[in-house]
């Protein structure tokens, strides 16, 4: 039993050693928390220019010139990309500090090429649905690209993403066919789901 113990250590090492080398595992759970906030912020902010826009009283159009509810809209979306990828870096870039890891090797890079094709993509197919004027489709059209990104990028990270992915395709899926709620749909992928997956990610890795 004596002799077992340090190859059962040596075995875990060994297996630690290979999933740094071919997983980018220092992703952290508040990262997904922090993405969360701020897409349920950013779907506060645009349901109130939706009401906004609704009561015909702060002079908000749909499209065109002045104040263009579109328009508020994008810069609010992007607005909240920018704010979540920016604390998605600080938070693992503190957890591969405290890991004494590389942010930036091989695994990490081709994490990033599988998640961004599909958004690249998604992002052509979401311009031109606006171009056309068919802005129900926008959020699904949102959430169930990233699934997919999420999906093509689990193989180079912790599996739980994988889920995450799931979870965004199928609120997508039926926000297609539930026209009319698309920012509850958007808040609940990018907003609920992120909180949870973060939480999760934090009890199982972190704590």
């Amino acid at each position: 039993m004596v002799e077992q113990n340090p190859s059962l250590e040596t075995l875990q090492d060994i297996k630690r050693m290979m999933e740094r080398s071919s997983r980018f595992i220092s992703l952290s759970g508040w990262s997904g928390v922090a993405a969360g906030v701020c897409a349920l912020i950013g779907a506060w902010i645009a349901n109130s220019k939706i009401e906004d826009y609704r009561s015909g009283s702060s002079g908000i159009t749909l499209e065109g010139n002045g104040v263009s509810l579109i328009n508020q809209l994008l810069i609010i979306a992007v607005s909240v990309l920018i704010a979540a990828v920016i604390l998605a870096f600080l938070f693992t870039w503190l957890r591969t500090k405290k890991n004494r890891t590389k942010i930036w090797d091989p695994v990490a890079r081709r994490l990033m090429w599988n998640t961004i094709f599909p958004l690249a993509v998604g992002g052509i197919c979401i311009w031109r649905v606006l171009q056309i004027g068919a802005f129900t489709l926008v959020a699904p059209l949102c959430l169930v690209f990233y699934g997919l990104a999420l999906l093509n990028g689990s193989r180079y990270t912790v599996g739980e993403v994988k889920y995450l992915g799931y979870g965004q395709i199928l609120l997508g899926l039926l926000n297609l066919w539930l026209e009319g709620y698309g920012l509850y749909f958007w808040a609940l992928g990018f907003g609920v789901l992120h909180i949870l997956y973060g939480a999760m990610m934090w009890w199982k890795y972190e704590r």
